[in-house]
């Protein structure tokens, strides 16, 4: 929901979003993150913990494409890498939370132009870790209530847990008096993209013989980008704390891209084309599963 405060209360929030109930081999863990559906972390959990599946999606294969049924309204090639999941899905992160005036021009992860339908937030660096949770969209809960953010900017004074959040949007979760406040959040689907694929965006100067690219309208944030070569091969592409991916040799285009997600969500995204226009944002065809 975009800058619309929920007020709920953090007890209730605390609730619903409890992570890993505890299993016993052979145990009905067909849902272990209650959302609503079997997925890769589901999978990845029974796996750990050696207990047995039971799966609606009788081809869902850790590694191996499954069928486009599983992956929302835009089929794809999906697959799940176990080593690139960050957290479970529903994650309870606690901390300070403070306010500020910047962020929608100008942020540290580049998202310029930010739309003001959403309330923005700074993240401290230990969990924006190089970037990887820039374009986060998290749920954010004080002592008054609870509000959508999506994270465009750095607190590099805060330590795990931390919050910087816009200053109009602080009120809505505490009284603005207090100035630093505990707060708790996590990790929530992009609304925008639940009904249109991830998108690109290539930085300026960006040529056939240097390119940076960022992905951009992802369901949730990523870590990994990748393009397949010449040769066949899945090359993966560094990427900078100003949350741009970069290569020296990815060529002319059209591109396949393979990006993963921080719950290790693997889909592929073909014929991306190049542009020189650093103002422009391309349209993929895939999306995250929820």
């Amino acid at each position: 929901m975009k800058r619309a405060a929920l007020f709920i209360s953090a007890a209730a929030v605390l609730l619903c979003a409890a992570a890993f109930p505890a299993v016993s081999a052979g145990g009905d863990i067909k849902d272990i993150d209650r959302s609503g559906r079997v997925d890769g972390f589901d999978v990845v959990y029974a796996r750990r913990t050696g207990s047995e599946l039971l799966c609606d999606i009788a081809d869902f294969t850790l590694g191996k494409p499954v069928s486009g049924k599983n992956t929302g309204k835009y089929d794809s090639e999906y697959t799940i890498d176990e080593s690139c999941i960050l957290e479970p899905k529903g994650t309870v992160h606690t901390g300070d939370g403070t306010f500020y005036g910047g962020g929608y021009v100008g942020g540290c992860a580049m998202l310029d132009p930010v739309s003001a339908d959403y309330w923005i937030v700074a993240m401290n660096l230990a969990d924006y870790n190089d970037a990887q949770l820039a374009g986060a969209y998290i749920e954010v809960t004080g002592e008054l209530g609870t509000i959508n953010m999506l994270v465009t900017d750095l607190l590099p004074e805060g330590k795990k847990g931390d919050l910087d959040l816009y200053v109009d949007a602080f009120p809505l979760i505490a009284p603005p008096e207090k100035g630093r406040v505990p707060v708790s959040w996590r990790i929530i689907p992009l609304d925008s993209a639940e009904n249109a694929p991830v998108c690109y965006k290539y930085k300026e100067g960006t040529t056939q013989y240097w390119c940076g690219v960022q992905v951009r309208n992802h369901r949730y944030p990523i870590t990994r980008l990748e393009y397949l070569d010449s040769s066949g091969n899945y090359v993966e592409l560094p990427r900078r704390s100003y949350n741009y991916f970069e290569s020296m040799d990815m060529g002319k285009g059209p591109f396949t891209f393979r990006i993963t997600d921080i719950y290790g969500q693997v889909i592929i995204d073909h014929d991306i084309p190049l542009s020189y226009d650093d103002t422009e944002i391309i349209q993929g065809h895939v999306q995250f599963p929820e």
